[in-house]
């Protein structure tokens, strides 16, 4: 029988014997696991002193090639995967939620931080803020990675989305993982990792795994270091109070399962489609991993005259569901993690029933096609209706194929029973009603990581009640767990401190890389867009100007353009704005001019300008005033290929030296120049 090895300090560390993990379908055993002969404190001290460093060596832009080579590597090996997540109960589509949607996570991350990430090691936050009247003491703050390994304790229910959508944050930000998966489904994440490490793509020490038990590795916490947990709100409670993690005030972050709702709006009535969508999104909630969601919907809400019909819809729906072994073509639900999952299940139910009727499914049987459904961990989807004012249906949780239907009277009654769940993951407002909607994601939203409002627009594309997606934040307060994760960037910011510099110009600039208002410029020599990327600075500036605008100007400007607004054509009008209080120049009339008076015309490094930020127009131009313009290389930004980004302070004034406008260009700039494929050697010839 495979024994599932760890991979901790470098090497692979397989125990001599271990618990028997089964297979969800057939109860055969499957492998070993135990965690015997890991040293848990030199692993950490090993992803500190050697997985770290390697990362930090990156930049954000290098650790997202690595996080796209590991999604593209996965992607390679999903056949395998699949199969190997079918004995944990899964069908194909419940795999393809897994293991797709890891690598999804994966990929996602890498893209989305090569656009919002700048290609280096440290990240810039916010704005520069003035802390003295002469400018020449500021505040800034910056996120550098943590020292520490990012732990990750997952639950059983997504062994590979659980582990990827923690690691694709943690190697961006630049911060080693060490993964422990759940029993029951550990030799699926296994197979994962191993792929992976054996792969070569991550530096020595980004990626450890420990099968099995987690034994003293939390005493071995440092302050540098995270842990990060998926799975049940008592055991998030252990955790959170361990004494390292309280002492040390490691950053903890928990994922629990909580009792999720979705709510079905007082216009959805039996015949329209928002009817019809709620329906199917509570069957699809129930079955999808046969229930086995943090985020599947538990409680749901319809209004009092609306239980029958929706009892009799989620039936019709629920009787031609298949639970079987997913092997089988016609089987739709496959089969819970385990034994002791489904015995747990039943414990729950049984509270559950006590405050309601089972109106569809049976707890004790149900009918299985291609497997015994006493040997593998079969239960049937079980729809109750509930008494919305016992306690039982806000605080029990049937972590399987089950929802409890309840009913409400009118918006505010709704509001208040969904925030008896005491903190959700998820929730969901099916409704075609916009005024409902607005109500009860305001009334609901403090209880609620995610809320999906969901009606016939948006349908066709919605991803579904249950589907966390990396561009958004994955946690809830109170009973789920009172943590974030993913959340774009915001996932990545996690494994970061934020600190605030507080420093001249000069040294703000040094610190950063970047070029703020008051740090030496360097104006000699030629102009900055001759040079190539390899030959600009930081500080490199332009100035150009002045150039008076004129009464003509303006004129011809609005009948080009045929912006007329007042301000600029009709003296009498303009002087009634109390703003204005004359004629004043138009202001995209004032970029253009600026252009004119920084740009080099001839052909050049400089291949595209791609957009303009942070566009402030501070001060009117008045005509006949004169304007100049300083242009400062601010940021520059290596990509790959020939060619990198860089960002441009410019700042217009008038003739008095007060600021016109104030703004960011963005432009492409060749990496070297003349470039080497020119063809100027062929043209010779």
């Amino acid at each position: 029988m495979t024994v599932l090895r760890s991979y901790v300090g470098g090497h692979w560390v397989a125990p001599d014997d271990g618990q028997p993990i089964h297979d969800a379908v057939t109860g055969e055993d499957v492998a070993l696991i135990s965690s015997a002969g890991v040293d848990f404190a030199a692993a950490l001290e090993h992803g500190r002193r050697v997985g770290g460093p390697a990362l930090r060596a990156l930049t954000f832009h290098e650790r997202a090639e690595l996080a796209k080579a590991a999604g593209l590597l996965l992607r390679e090996h999903r056949e395998e995967l699949y199969a190997l997540s079918a004995r944990t109960g899964a069908t194909l589509g419940d795999s393809k939620f897994d293991i797709d949607g890891g690598i999804g996570v994966l990929l996602g991350y890498a893209s989305k931080a090569k656009r919002e990430l700048p290609n280096d090691r440290v990240y810039v936050e916010g704005p520069v803020e003035s802390l003295g009247r002469g400018g020449q003491f500021l505040g800034q703050h910056i996120l550098t990675p943590l020292l520490g390994v990012a732990v990750q304790i997952n639950a059983f229910n997504f062994p590979v989305w659980g582990p990827l959508e923690k690691l694709a944050p943690a190697l961006i930000a630049g911060v080693p993982s060490l993964i422990k998966p759940a029993t029951p489904t550990a030799y699926l994440t296994a197979r994962m990792v191993e792929i992976i490490v054996e792969s070569g793509l991550l530096p020595e020490g980004a990626l450890q795994l420990v099968c099995g038990g987690a034994g003293d590795l939390l005493n071995h916490l440092t302050e540098q270091d995270l842990l990060a947990f998926t799975g049940s709100a008592s055991t998030a409670r252990r955790l959170r109070s361990h004494p390292a993690v309280v002492n040390r005030s490691v950053r903890f972050n928990a994922e629990a399962d909580s009792l999720n709702c979705s709510i079905l709006g007082p216009d959805a009535v039996p015949g329209t489609p928002e009817f019809d969508l709620y329906v199917k999104q509570l069957v699809s909630e129930m079955t999808v991993k046969a229930g086995q969601k943090c985020t599947a919907i538990r409680r749901a809400f319809v209004p009092a005259d609306r239980v029958d019909a929706v009892v009799e819809a989620v039936s019709a729906r629920l009787a031609k569901v298949v639970v079987g072994n997913p092997a089988e073509e016609s089987v739709r639900m496959g089969a819970l993690a385990g034994l002791e999952q489904r015995e747990e299940v039943r414990r729950s139910l049984k509270a559950l029933a006590d405050a309601g009727r089972v109106v569809y499914g049976d707890p004790e049987r149900v009918e299985v096609v291609g497997a015994d459904a006493e040997r593998g961990a079969f239960l049937s989807p079980i729809l109750l209706v509930g008494d919305a004012q016992r306690a039982e249906p806000h605080e029990v949780e049937a972590f399987g194929p089950v929802s409890t239907l309840l009913a409400y009277r009118d918006t505010a009654d709704v509001i208040e029973l969904a925030a008896r769940g005491q903190g959700s993951l998820a929730g969901s407002i099916v409704t075609g009603d916009a005024d409902f909607a607005r109500d009860v994601v305001l009334g609901v939203a403090p209880w609620h990581g995610r809320l999906l409002v969901l009606d016939q627009d948006a349908a066709p594309e919605s991803t579904g009640h249950g589907s966390p997606l990396p561009m958004l934040v994955h946690g809830g307060p109170g009973r789920a767990g009172g943590g974030e994760e993913m959340g774009g960037m915001r996932g990545v910011f996690h494994h970061m401190q934020r600190t605030a510099v507080q420093a001249s110009p000069r040294m703000l600039a040094a610190v950063t890389g970047r070029w703020v208002k008051g740090a030496p410029r360097a104006a000699e020599g030629p102009h900055p867009f001759t040079k190539s990327l390899a030959e600009l600075r930081i500080g490199d500036t332009i100035a150009g100007g002045p150039r008076v605008v004129t009464e003509a100007d303006v004129a011809h400007f609005a009948e080009f353009t045929g912006d007329t607004f007042y301000a600029h054509t009709d003296e009498a009008a303009a002087a009634k704005n109390p703003f204005f209080g004359t004629r004043v120049a138009h202001g995209y009339l004032i970029l253009s001019f600026a252009a004119g008076l920084f740009v080099e015309p001839d052909f050049g490094p400089v291949l595209a300008n791609y957009g303009i930020d942070n566009l402030r127009f501070v001060t009117p131009l008045k005509l006949g005033d004169a304007m100049s313009v300083v242009l400062t290389c601010k940021q520059i930004s290596p990509r790959p290929g020939e060619y990198g980004e860089v960002r441009w302070d410019a700042e217009v004034t008038n003739h008095n030296g007060e600021t016109i406008a104030t703004y960011d260009v963005l432009t492409m700039v060749a990496k070297q120049w003349p470039p080497a494929n020119d063809g100027t050697e062929a043209s010779r010839s």
